[in-house]
């Protein structure tokens, strides 16, 4: 049984990587399950005993690959370094992750720019809206702590300062995925961390 069950999850995993593939590649709405099984080398069946269909397995996908981002929230809402360093490590690590994690990279792809977001997706529509706002409400706490310690100036709303922050994260992630040849992410990973750090400092 506990074999059995293994292979299970293994299917289920293996399904998930060829939707992951082919949805950041060809886009969700041009990706169908029989595509997505024979990337998976299964037939469309076992598709069916673990999702209910296409929007479902959707929805499975950018859960599992954005498990490293849920993670990367986690920690900065323990509080377990100074409120500064810890929004320096999330901005760090968001693009990290973006460069190392092929799979989280991937996600964003999907989101951002492969896939037509319609009512029909509303589950991850709405999970990918609570996990902004759960991202945005971390980052302005981290930054009010940060204010109460004199760490950063107390010059703006740390609310404001949050949403500006995670929007510039956004956009970069979004530029860059849609057009790599712009710029070199690797190459200005150390300037846009100390250039979005510099935000909480401006005037």
């Amino acid at each position: 049984m506990r074999r059995t069950k293994e292979e299970a999850e293994k299917t289920r995993h293996d399904i998930i990587k060829a939707a992951l593939t082919l949805f950041s590649q060809q886009g969700y709405s041009n990706t169908t399950l029989a595509m997505i099984a024979r990337e998976a080398g299964f037939s469309r069946g076992p598709i069916y005993w673990h999702f209910q269909n296409k929007e479902d397995l959707y929805e499975a996908v950018l859960a599992y690959s954005q498990e490293p981002l849920d993670a990367l929230v986690a920690h900065a809402a323990a509080g377990k370094d100074l409120p500064s360093q810890a929004i320096h490590r999330f901005i760090s690590q968001w693009f990290e992750l973006l460069l190392e994690d092929t799979w989280f990279c991937q996600s964003f792809e999907i989101l951002l720019n492969k896939t037509e977001l319609t009512e029909g997706m509303a589950s991850t529509l709405s999970r990918e809206r609570q996990l902004t706002r759960h991202i945005v409400e971390t980052l302005t706490e981290l930054i009010v702590e940060a204010q109460n310690q004199t760490l950063i100036p107390a010059l703006h709303s740390a609310s404001r300062l949050a949403l500006l922050l995670y929007s510039s994260l956004m956009g970069i992630t979004q530029s860059w995925l849609f057009s790599p040849s712009l710029f070199s992410l690797k190459d200005e990973q150390v300037f846009f961390v100390e250039r979005l750090m510099g935000l909480l400092e401006q005037e």
